[in-house]
């Protein structure tokens, strides 16, 4: 006989005996008795993962006086017709959330909340859901593995959960196939999950989705997850030593913030990302010399991702460390500066587009094709954005176009000194323009200003990936 505590939302039950001679049904049906939660709803998690009703108790090795978890949803209570109006602020927490029109939260499973967060910033990219929703249990195509093609259908699985609870979500499912996919997510000391980079949980889940996603049965999702998230770069690599010089093109899924301390804001972050020094053999010198890269993106996606370079390797005490320096970002980011000559040629027309658009919203005078804005100087091709389009499905529907200009949606933050411990949070603007704080399964309401709060400089919560999504211009041709 063993006598444990059982902690379900933010209750605990202590003294409760389990009679190992019994499967564990039995005790299921004892907490049953004390919280609500029909046997077949509840989720204890032992070691090895989730109690399985006829799991043999020697072998999961529960221990006299210790606390176990459950997560589950209580049988509803009959009540009587409400009388007179009921406010909001009177409902159960549960049903504010819902009223107020965000998502659930996620429990944490013990330090995951790395990809908690990670999760609930992807899950504010509605044509990411709809890409997913394409994607069929059956689907794999491309050659793609086991592991990708589970992790793929459970990450649609809890996008589905979190828009259809009332409750937090338990993402076990999503947990266990993150990693079996990635074992690096799975690494324990003195028997307990360490935490993790929640940028190599996001890094490592839009690559497999963007693999998942290009499947045969998939191909319409496909296309969106290139345009959703992917950036094509080109870039100028010089040698200044031997004059060698040639062109590179790549394409990634972000953009890194580089901090030093010439670093205040994140337009100069990303201007000392995009020029980095390499080393490598030079076959004029017949040596290894130093070169410069200088990229310029040459496409854009309809959600940029930007990655803050907040971590290091220490050597000293062989972990990462955390460079704590304050760096602003705006609400709205223009990344015009940083595109290739060719690139913003196309940029023109949507972007003139789009000022004279915002302008008569506020009665101001337009200036359309005779504008003399300096970006359309000296281009005879600016009118030619056909590529911009992002919807080009039905000639009756209007066009929209990307402009380089982008809206801040989302913010996955970091609190602590070290990647690998601490606490990360999302942060996630709803259609309303209302921001939603989600830390684990605790969603609160923010204020915009609450955001631009986040930039470091101490010990709060600071941005580790900022996730914005294009501003468009609308035209009928």
């Amino acid at each position: 006989m063993l006598t444990v505590s059982v902690k379900w939302q933010k209750q605990v039950f202590p003294g409760i005996e389990i009679d190992t001679s019994q499967p564990p049904i039995v005790f299921k049906s004892q907490l049953y008795t004390l919280t609500g939660v029909p046997p077949e709803r509840q989720k204890i998690m032992v070691k090895g993962g989730i109690l399985k009703d006829d799991a043999d108790w020697s072998t999961l090795a529960v221990k006299d006086g210790q606390k176990l978890m459950m997560i589950g949803t209580a049988d509803e209570i009959v009540k009587a017709p409400e009388k007179g109006p009921v406010f909001v602020e009177d409902l159960p927490e549960e049903e504010q959330a819902v009223a107020l029109g965000h998502s659930a939260g996620l429990y944490n499973l013990g330090n995951t909340c790395y990809m908690n967060s990670t999760l609930q910033c992807l899950h504010s990219v509605p044509e990411l859901k709809s890409a997913l929703l394409s994607y069929s249990d059956t689907a794999r195509g491309n050659g793609i593995d086991q592991a990708s093609h589970s992790l793929t259908l459970a990450t649609r699985n809890t996008f589905g959960e979190l828009d259809q609870s009332v409750r937090p979500v338990a993402p076990l499912q999503f947990l266990q196939t993150l990693r079996k996919k990635y074992p690096q997510f799975a690494q324990q000391h003195n028997n307990v999950y360490m935490q993790q980079d929640a940028e190599e949980c996001w890094t490592q889940l839009v690559y497999t989705l963007s693999q998942a996603l290009t499947s045969d049965a998939s191909e319409s999702a496909a296309l969106s997850m290139k345009q959703l998230f992917g950036i094509d770069l080109v870039s100028r690599v010089h040698c200044a030593e031997s004059g060698e010089e040639s062109t590179e093109t790549e394409s990634v899924y972000s953009l890194k913030c580089h901090i030093s301390q010439d670093v205040n804001h994140l337009h100069e972050g990303l201007k000392h990302g995009l020029k980095t020094e390499l080393e490598k053999v030079s076959p004029a010198l017949g040596r290894t010399a130093i070169y410069t890269r200088e990229s310029r993106i040459n496409e854009l996606p309809r959600y940029l991702t930007v990655q803050f370079v907040r971590f290091f390797w220490k050597r000293e005490s062989n972990q990462k460390a955390k460079i704590l320096r304050k760096v602003d970002y705006p609400l709205e980011l223009d990344v015009y500066d940083f595109c290739s000559d060719e690139l913003k040629q196309k940029l023109q027309a949507p972007r003139q587009m789009l000022r004279d658009a915002e302008n008569a919203k506020f009665g101001l005078k337009t200036q359309g094709k005779a504008s003399s804005s300096k970006e359309n100087e000296g281009s005879s091709s600016a009118g030619d954005s056909s590529s911009m389009d992002i919807d080009k499905a039905d000639p009756a529907v209007p066009k929209k176009q990307l402009t380089g200009v982008y809206d801040l949606v989302a913010v996955l933050t970091h609190k602590g000194r070290s990647a690998d411990s601490g606490h990360y949070v999302g942060w996630v603007k709803q259609d309303d323009g209302k921001w939603i704080e989600f830390d684990d399964d605790n969603p609160n309401i923010r204020k915009e200003e609450d955001i631009l709060k986040l930039s470091g400089g101490g010990d709060w919560h600071m941005a580790y990936i900022c996730l914005y999504k294009a501003r468009v211009a609308e035209s009928k041709s």
